[in-house]
């Protein structure tokens, strides 16, 4: 049989992905495991492995071309096909089923009414809501952006595969919906129009132009669409890491020895960050429309530049790790983030984030929430400054914790209680032995 090759899913709220490089051709021999395409979302560059061994037998989505998740971009021969029955028509002069591909949709050209919805008469006819029709026409993402928007996507001409309502179809028309009412700021509205916005470069202006990569696209949709989703706010708390830097250099050496990696700083701020996560559970809960989702498990995220943009791998069940659990889990993401070896599943279903732009010399800065995410917290750089401590004059290794925090959900006083038990963790540096 063949077996179809999907573009995997690479975070909860990516509805599709930019094939960027085929590692196979047609007719190549592909092990289980092997990897076969490259991918490029807002969230990761990866290697996607295949499922299974074969030959790999038609490629049906060029380099460079951008699908929804779950749509199939090539078929493999396998093995067990080869050796029972031979490719090609079947002896009655037709066709098995099991070899036959399917036909791709095509996407309707621009301005052209949308494809017929499969069973959208049936549907209507008996008495299906309107719901199950959204469904059928749009991802989890596109319905969460109408349902925060107030948007009705029956109203929308979809322009993806079979008209499905895509996320660019949602953002064109709230762009539309802004020149008519206050649901997108005036000045959101003139610097999105064709034309309305200062020319980038001068005639005769010595410039390079170079279109963007899949992932720093998708990045900048993603930022837009957090601006517009949630209520962003800010709140930033000054913790001395004096004992924090203390207890590090104590046991840094024995640490190495015994778990083969170093023990950096940061894997305290996320120790840190799951025990506040833990006494206020709502900063670990997302929203669903009008209901408050809480999360009973604790997945952080934690950003890793990479040269070609930025990637957010997954701690999965940080709550039941210890500092060193935390530390070499953290290690490695990193280090297969960098390498493109991730799979779909270690970016996906992050509770809460941290990012720590400090490493580059940032005392602090105002991080965007990872949607549908509720909070990020930005680390700044630890610098020795003066402090008062029982009043003398000390040098203390001094940082900024920068909490960005959705209005909507979380008020200043939880985000501030939340921040200052993490300020109080680091401070008192209630830690077990680190090694």
């Amino acid at each position: 049989m063949r077996v179809d090759v999907i573009m995997p899913q690479m975070g909860e709220s990516i509805a599709e992905g930019t094939l960027t490089r085929w590692l196979k051709k047609t007719g190549e021999r592909v092990e289980r495991d092997e990897p076969i395409f490259e991918i490029s979302t807002d969230k990761v560059d990866a290697e996607i492995p295949s499922s299974t061994a074969g030959v790999l037998a038609e490629i049906m989505v060029k380099e460079g071309e951008t699908v929804p998740v779950n749509a199939v971009v090539a078929r493999i021969e396998t093995d067990a096909t080869r050796q029972e029955a031979p490719a090609g028509p079947s002896a009655g002069g037709g066709t098995s089923s099991s070899t036959m591909p399917s036909p791709r949709p095509s996407a309707p050209p621009a301005g052209a009414p949308a494809a017929p919805i499969p069973g959208a008469s049936r549907m209507a006819a008996s008495g299906a809501g309107v719901e199950e029709l959204r469904r059928v026409r749009s991802s989890p993402l596109v319905r969460r952006m109408a349902r925060e928007h107030g948007v009705d996507l029956t109203r929308i001409e979809g322009t993806g595969l079979s008209g499905r309502v895509s996320r660019k179809d949602i953002l064109r028309h709230l762009e539309g919906a802004a020149g008519a009412g206050p649901a997108i700021a005036p000045g959101a509205r003139a610097a999105s129009a064709p034309g309305a916005r200062s020319p980038s470069y001068a005639p005769g202006e010595r410039v390079s132009i170079e279109p963007m990569s899949p992932m720093r696209k998708k990045i900048a949709e993603h930022m837009v669409l957090s601006r517009r989703t949630s209520a962003h706010v800010t709140t930033v708390f000054e913790v001395d890491m004096h004992r924090v830097m203390r207890l590090r250099s104590q046991h840094q050496d024995p640490f190495l020895q015994r778990h083969g990696v170093k023990l950096t700083v940061t894997p305290f701020f996320l120790k840190a960050v799951v025990e506040a996560l833990k006494a206020f559970p709502v900063v670990n809960a997302a929203l669903d429309g009008d209901n408050i989702v809480y999360k009973k498990d604790i997945h952080l995220g934690v950003a890793v530049a990479l040269d070609w943009g930025l990637i957010v791998p997954v701690i999965h069940q940080a709550g039941d790790k210890s500092l060193s659990g935390l530390t070499k889990e953290l290690t490695d993401l990193a280090a297969r983030a960098r390498a493109r070896k991730l799979t779909p599943e270690e970016v996906q279903g992050g509770t809460f984030t941290l990012t720590n732009p400090g490493s580059y010399g940032s005392l602090f800065g105002t991080p965007i929430i990872n949607q549908p995410q509720v909070a990020i917290m930005g680390v700044g750089a630890i610098v020795k400054r003066p402090v008062v401590v029982d009043d003398a004059i000390a040098i203390h290794p001094m940082v900024y914790l920068a909490l960005s925090f959705d209005h909507r959900l979380l008020d200043g006083a939880i985000a501030d209680q939340f921040m200052a038990h993490v300020k109080e963790t680091l401070e008192q540096a209630r830690f077990p032995v680190v090694v």
